[in-house]
């Protein structure tokens, strides 16, 4: 019995000796390479397709007032980049060959960057906000329009144009 002990000693000793290897541990490395393309971006989104002035007596209603139009602008740029909202008309509120002129539909803005108010212009496009970087910034745009007993009968239309550039 002292032999199957003293055997079993020896066979352990000789288990561990040889499996010192096992306990190294061996270590490899490798990378791997991220890249993002990051480019600029400008989405543009307005509450409304369409604003229409009914028609109502010049004397009650001397200036057609829109609800507030929703505006939500979402740019990417680069840091300190200028992003810029513009709205350009068409041309003149027109009814046939009757015309009101689009300088007297004005409008007003509420909402950080936003600019406060303005003057629609068919030749030069006018500047509703301006912001510095990228983000979301959101706002309101509000329309008005003389009502004057001078216009012409008929039903006047004109396309706003909206433009945002981020660089």
């Amino acid at each position: 019995m002292k032999k199957a002990v003293w055997s079993g000693a020896v066979a352990t000793a000789v288990l561990l000796l040889g499996s010192s290897t096992v306990f190294a541990q061996q270590t490899a490395t490798a990378s791997i390479a991220v890249t993002a393309n990051v480019n600029a971006k400008a989405k543009l989104t307005l509450g409304l397709a369409a604003i229409t002035f009914a028609d109502a007596d010049p004397d009650v209603t001397p200036l057609y007032t829109s609800a507030p139009v929703s505006v939500s602008v979402k740019a990417r740029t680069t840091t300190g980049g200028n992003v810029l909202l513009t709205v350009l008309a068409s041309g003149d509120l027109d009814s046939g060959s009757s015309t009101i002129p689009v300088s007297t539909l004005t409008w007003a803005a509420t909402g950080g960057g936003f600019a406060v108010s303005g003057t629609n212009n068919s030749t030069t496009a006018q500047t509703l906000g301006q912001w510095s970087g990228s983000g979301n910034p959101t706002g309101s745009h509000t329309l008005s329009l003389p009502n004057l007993w001078s216009y012409n009968t008929g039903t006047y239309t004109v396309t706003l144009n909206y433009t945002l550039t981020a660089p």
